[in-house]
């Protein structure tokens, strides 16, 4: 099981096209703390070096999202992928 398993799970119940989640909410979503490391956009970035297994990238992609942090370094934009739109 994957630690981003449940922000998988959340995001593919969600019917909104987008939605913005907190730091805090998605520590509460996978019941642990994020790294130091999610405050960098590159590590919620969807594109980035896709050969690189990131298991929180994984988890919005197999739920049919992208993410992109925030300016504020606290919040993350998940967006449905437009090939997924058409199958809420």
């Amino acid at each position: 099981m994957n630690n981003y398993d449940p922000l998988r799970d959340f995001l593919m119940q969600q019917k909104a096209q987008q939605l913005v989640l907190t730091f805090a909410e998605i520590e509460d979503i996978i019941d642990a703390p994020l790294p130091r490391a999610a405050k960098r956009a590159s590590w919620w970035d969807c594109t980035r070096s896709p050969e690189i297994g990131m298991p929180q990238r994984e988890a919005c992609i197999a739920a049919g999202f992208t993410a992109t942090r925030l300016p504020d370094a606290e919040r993350v934009r998940f967006a449905r992928n437009a090939l997924t739109r058409g199958q809420s």
